[in-house]
């Protein structure tokens, strides 16, 4: 059964079965609330905001508000957030611009405490964002990256799958999937060894993906040939392939480097 607490201020009709509206809590008139959410106490939803079932928001949570953008003129763009999320006290989500039109989280993903999501932002499932973690507008998170506390990822950078990067780190470049990333401009400190193993990737595929990473960044050849000689080698290589087309993919951008490159590599 549904529960809305007197206290709370609630526009929308689209609420699903079995959710709970706590405390204080504000919901606009375009918001979506899916089955089994909770909402536990003062949380504020604007916009054209859909959140998926079974997701937890924590107080002062404010999810749905315009983009911090100059360009936004109050189009009806769009925030969806996916199913078993929980989002912890303070996190804020923008909706999209124009320009993407949404701002997208996935399934089972845990934001902590003050995290922050930019407009146009797509976020993958299994995904954390520790405290304070903060995406700019339009990045691109991989399924069950980690990102730690008080660390940031500029405007437009991709961060790939299952990539951890540490705390405090400034995240200027592409970040390639399965990488770990530490430092104050974030450079590659090798892979995420220890998040591979929890999820259950065997000894050997770990071990293809140390050797195809030492061929990519310390190889011979240029590294336009040394990423087009180790797809060639690893062609049936599922994991290798996704760093290999994940470079492929990046295109002009930036790509974070080991500190032991340089930069004119």
């Amino acid at each position: 059964m549904t529960s809305i607490h007197a206290t709370a201020q609630v526009e929308t009709s689209a609420i699903g079965e079995n959710v709970t509206i706590g405390p204080y809590c504000v919901i606009g008139p375009d918001v979506v609330i899916s089955e089994g959410c909770r909402l536990v106490a003062h949380v504020h939803v604007a916009g054209h905001t859909t959140i998926g079932p079974r997701t937890v928001i924590y107080p002062f949570a404010s999810l749905g508000t315009p983009p911090q953008s100059v360009h936004y003129k109050g189009e009806p763009t769009r925030l969806r957030i996916g199913a078993d999320c929980v989002l912890r006290e303070s996190v804020t989500m923008n909706i999209g611009t124009t320009s993407r039109g949404e701002t997208v989280i996935g399934d089972h993903c845990l934001l902590m405490t003050g995290a922050h999501v930019g407009h146009d932002s797509i976020v993958g499932s299994h995904v954390t964002l520790a405290n304070c973690a903060t995406l700019g507008g339009h990045a691109e998170i991989g399924d069950y990256a980690f990102l730690g506390g008080l660390c940031a990822v500029h405007q437009f950078c991709r961060v790939g799958e299952q990539a951890i990067i540490g705390g405090l780190v400034g995240v200027t470049r592409d970040v390639i999937p399965f990488a770990s990333v530490i430092g104050h401009r974030g450079e590659l400190a090798g892979l995420n060894v220890v998040g591979l193993k929890r999820r259950g990737v065997s000894r050997n595929a770990i071990h293809a993906l140390r050797s195809a990473y030492r061929d990519i960044f310390f190889g011979s050849g240029t590294f336009a040939e040394r990423v087009e000689t180790t797809a060639t080698a690893y062609a049936e290589d599922a994991n290798v392939m996704r760093v290999v087309e994940f470079i492929r993919a990046t295109g002009k951008r930036r790509l974070s480097l080991p500190r032991e490159m340089s930069d004119g590599d």
